[in-house]
């Protein structure tokens, strides 16, 4: 990090309980099992363990120190003058380590110098964060999986290598506040809010209260800040007024794709934008994952980047686990696993681009789309009433919730659907599953793979 012992200390005002060895940690963990050498162990307090507690196992394993509360501090520096040879690394003393954790992260990037790109918003988030990553130039570093919380987004930071040029910080949201929350640690430069829909409804209530808990983001930019919107923001339109600059992408917007075409897995696509036009070859067919490059390149253009260098990168773009995934099982058969999460608007686009793939028939694996309130049943029918209108052959719901999409088949669990699957597919057939996390539908591919191979 870059950061010594009484710098850290300071910056989290925190007391030195422990010396250590000189020098600076490498990175931030949480995790006493996987601390190691050079690491500064966090010990948060959860609802029923305080980390701290782990805090001498993680100083035993090579760790360069660790920073824990008012209870767990005392009794490790207990335990140290009981048994000297049980760690020798730094001990830092703080009222909260979360607390201490989003300071050190704010901290340091003031000191790294990157420019921030903070991604939001109710669905491709995670997409325009990882196409950004692998089309912005120099030396960037992004959120891996789902670190987007207010501990997954500070221990992102704080890994973050010395040079790094860019930071692109995915930013999730449980309730209002923490957007809010997640811009005072990242400080963004540029915010990204990819759009507004019907996701967190059970927590926050209507669609305007997303759309304003999203907005946080806004007032988190600098003067000199560029937010990145869709050229129709809906109910996110109100609160543009607290952005500095806007930069809208999309049909209409300031970059927008005027021409493309799909040929042989490929995108190719003219996008204009206040910089210039470049032609892009984007390594995927989605439309949806097109939109979200817009995006992306938006942000880009919003940091300075020349369109062209952009182009030249886009052959990099690869997306994390479980995002439209391409699996091919045999005899033709193509699988697309995209059971990161659901809601009604990405559902939508992943059925949209399913009927768009030339296979013999198309089958819709479905679970719930959790967090959607009161009405979730409404929008379980109209995605379900969406399938059979857009020409999805079969629709197999998985769960109880997914009843509500009237499916050909209702099983109960992942495996079952799994060897559904494998007793009634044949040559050529192209399968979605999607479904919210709660649903567990990772496991439809993971067993469905062990079943195609034995009976191959």
């Amino acid at each position: 990090m870059n950061l010594e012992a009484k710098e850290i200390a300071a910056a989290i005002g925190a007391e030195i309980l422990a010396e250590g060895v000189s020098g600076s940690p490498r990175r931030a963990t949480i995790d006493s099992s996987a601390s190691g050498s050079g690491d500064l162990f966090f010990g948060l307090r959860g609802e029923r363990v305080d980390g701290g507690e782990y805090a001498g196992a993680a100083l035993a394993a090579g760790a360069w120190g660790a920073v824990v509360g008012p209870g767990a501090g005392a009794r490790l520096i207990a335990g140290a003058e009981r048994d000297p040879g049980g760690g020798g690394g730094w001990v830092f003393g703080v009222d909260d380590p979360l607390a201490a954790l989003q300071t050190l992260a704010r901290e340091y990037r003031r000191a790294l110098g990157a420019r921030v790109v903070g991604v939001t918003g109710s669905v491709g988030k995670t997409s325009v964060k990882d196409i950004a990553r692998a089309l912005l130039p120099g030396a960037v570093h992004a959120n891996s999986e789902n670190f987007n919380t207010e501990i997954g987004l500070p221990l992102t930071v704080l890994e973050a290598a010395a040079g790094t040029e860019t930071l692109v910080l995915e930013m999730a949201m449980r309730g209002a506040g923490q957007i809010a929350e997640l811009a005072a640690i990242a400080e963004p430069d540029v915010a990204v809010i990819t759009n507004v829909g019907p996701v967190h409804v059970e927590l926050l209530g209507s669609i305007e209260a997303i759309a304003a808990a999203k907005a946080e983001v806004l007032s988190a930019l600098p003067p000199e800040g560029t937010a990145v919107v869709p050229a129709e923001p809906g109910p996110l339109e109100p609160h543009l007024k607290a952005a500095p600059t806007l930069l809208r992408f999309g049909p209409g917007g300031d970059v927008d794709a005027v021409e493309h075409r799909i040929l042989e897995g490929v995108t190719e696509a003219l996008v204009a934008t206040p910089a210039g036009s470049a032609r892009f070859h984007f390594p995927f067919t989605e439309a949806y994952n097109l939109t979200n490059a817009l995006a992306a390149i938006a942000a880009g253009v919003a940091l300075g980047a020349d369109p062209a260098e952009l182009a030249d990168r886009a052959a990099n773009i690869g997306f994390s686990s479980f995002r439209g995934e391409r699996l091919e099982l045999g005899d033709g058969i193509l699988l697309v696993n995209d059971c990161y999460n659901a809601n009604p608007v990405s559902m939508r686009a992943a059925l949209d681009h399913l009927v768009t793939i030339d296979g013999s028939r198309r089958l819709a694996v479905l679970g719930e789309m959790a967090e959607l309130g009161p009405d979730a049943p409404a929008y379980h029918r109209e995605i379900g009433e969406h399938a059979r209108a857009i020409g999805v052959d079969t629709i197999v719901g998985v769960g109880e919730s997914a009843r509500d999409y009237a499916p050909d088949e209702l099983v109960g669990t992942p495996e079952e659907a799994a060897e559904l699957l494998s007793a009634r597919l044949e040559a050529g057939d192209a399968v979605l599953i999607k479904g919210s996390r709660s649903a567990g539908l990772e496991g439809v591919a993971e067993t469905l793979e062990t079943l195609m191979d034995s009976h191959g």
